[in-house]
């Protein structure tokens, strides 16, 4: 394994590949591990720890961001490609011309523009490999009872998965929040009622409100928002947990080999979705404050200070397989292994299982009635 540092992208331009200092095929990263390597001739470089910020992974000032006041090494260029079918933006190289979306398998040509955005902050590497998220994804459809068999088929057969760096935002703030709602405390009545024509006595629940004010206090750190628009949030959101404390700084070294897309998701549209989220954590501590039995809360005015964010890069092996004139879309955590995607019915195999449903109930009934001898 050489020691000498990584060499330089292709382009002053956003490009991830990097040539092998050996051969000059390209190198890519190697999921698990901290290096480069070449599949041509198998050299090894080493990704240097700490990347271009030592000294830890610093937030960016929102503020400061809104105001398009950045410094210019926080911004960069990259050229893309939207795809008009589900409006993924993604990176490609510059010898690219024509390409299939990674997110819906659609055709597409680049866009042979520079697009300049906020630079990621930080990412989490690929821990799994290609060939470990493939087997997590059939082993997936192998547990869909009524999935087509010729998808399962043509998944298990099919071309490569896709490593794909999706965008997030994430957001620290420190909140004061004051309240003013009502304390409920339960009490129990004695009350006299007729069932079954017999008088009885019976413990009626009541609350008694209190009104209720009072001060919450809370630092939010790194509320996680999806910068993409190209995947359900209900895929993204089932890939989670993130290991977020295994962040390191972004380095370009860590995209060789892979795509990255680009956000189509604002910064301060993303810090409306954070928002909502700290909200939710607000009232609930508010509730917890209040106290009692029951709470109300008629007000909470919420003052927001310190808000910084980072652009962040999460691993996502993706598949999109198009079966009989419809696209399928699978994701598996690039970090864990865990899987989600569209779920595929298979009409044959419902009606089967209704039919054979039918038939284990008919012959139950069939027992039944001739245990009490009607027939």
């Amino acid at each position: 394994m050489q020691n000498t540092p990584p060499p330089a992208p292709v382009t002053t331009e956003t490009q991830h590949r990097f040539p092998c200092v050996s051969c000059g095929a390209d190198y890519r990263y190697d999921p698990g591990q901290n290096h480069l390597i070449c599949d041509h001739c198998g050299d090894i470089h080493a990704i240097v720890a700490g990347g271009p910020w030592k000294g830890g992974i610093k937030e960016l000032d929102f503020e400061r961001a809104l105001r398009d006041q950045l410094p210019a090494q926080e911004m960069e260029e990259v050229r893309s490609t939207t795809c008009t079918s589900c409006g993924a933006q993604v990176e490609l190289g510059a010898d690219t011309h024509a390409a299939e979306c990674p997110f819906c398998a659609s055709p597409v040509v680049t866009d042979t523009g520079a697009h300049r955005h906020i630079k990621p902050r930080a990412l989490l590497p690929f821990a799994l490999d290609e060939a470990t998220a493939r087997r997590a994804m059939t082993d997936w459809l192998g547990r869909l009872w009524f999935a087509p068999n010729g998808l399962q088929d043509y998944a298990r057969k099919g071309r490569r998965m896709e490593g794909i760096y999706v965008p997030y935002w994430t957001f620290d703030a420190d909140t004061k929040s004051t309240y003013r709602g009502e304390r409920g405390t339960v009490y129990y009545e004695s009350q006299t009622i007729v069932r079954d024509g017999k008088r009885q006595t019976v413990q009626v629940p009541k609350i008694r409100w209190a009104p209720a004010s009072g001060r919450v206090a809370r630092f939010f750190d790194d509320v996680l928002v999806l910068a993409s628009t190209s995947l359900p949030k209900r895929f993204t959101e089932a890939l989670e947990p993130w290991d977020l404390a295994a962040l390191v700084p972004y380095s370009p070294e860590y995209l060789a080999g892979f795509r990255a897309e680009g956000y189509r998701v604002e910064l301060e549209h993303g810090f409306v979705e954070a928002r909502v989220r700290m909200d939710a954590i607000i009232a609930r501590d508010v509730r917890f404050d209040i106290g009692g039995d029951r709470q109300q809360i008629h007000e909470i005015d919420t003052e927001v200070s310190d808000v910084t964010f980072k652009h962040i890069l999460l691993p996502v092996w993706l598949a999109a397989y198009k079966y009989r004139g419809k696209t399928y879309r699978f994701v598996v955590n690039g970090r864990t292994g865990r899987v989600q995607g569209e779920r595929p019915w298979s009409a044959w195999k419902i009606a089967v299982a209704v039919v054979f449903g039918a038939l284990i109930a008919g012959a139950v009934g069939y027992l039944i009635a001739l245990e009490q001898g009607v027939l």
